[in-house]
């Protein structure tokens, strides 16, 4: 029987996600390959739906729309912050990511909207929201769950 990642597999491949403008968000061919258990939220429930079936040594590429991925930019997510609870330095930007502190001490990415001299715009969203990936992958081992 050939082996096929299947839910509880745990799978290790190379990877390179890509937004539509084939801007790269990440990719592991530079560096050690992912090691992941499918069904365990690490990756994208649409990209594990699409690696179910594939075999050790196969390459594929995927394309998942935001439509598809119903991942949105909430109204929810955007908050208005104070100015003064940033740091002087660095000076802030609409565009930039920053990093910020939950109450139980997880990181979070925020996208700074816009900056004025009392109050800061921070879109909390996740930073792919209403974004088209773009998965290449290739399987480099499959184990049993």
């Amino acid at each position: 029987m050939v082996n096929t990642i299947q839910p509880g597999s745990r799978v290790t491949l190379h990877y390179e996600l890509r937004l539509a403008d084939e801007t790269v968000v990440d990719s592991t061919h530079d560096g050690e390959p992912a090691t992941f258990l499918v069904g365990s939220g690490e990756l994208i429930e649409l990209l594990e739906q699409r690696l179910l079936g594939l075999k050790s040594g196969e390459r594929r590429h995927f394309e998942i729309s935001a439509a598809e991925s119903q991942t949105v930019v909430s109204a929810e997510s955007v908050q208005t912050l104070a100015r003064t609870d940033f740091p002087a330095e660095p000076v802030l930007e609409p565009g930039q990511v920053f990093g910020f502190a939950t109450p139980s001490g997880e990181e979070v990415p925020g996208l700074i909207v816009s900056v004025s001299d009392s109050e800061v715009i921070v879109d909390f969203s996740h930073p792919l929201a209403g974004r088209d990936l773009i998965f290449d992958v290739e399987v480099l081992a499959i184990e049993p769950g």
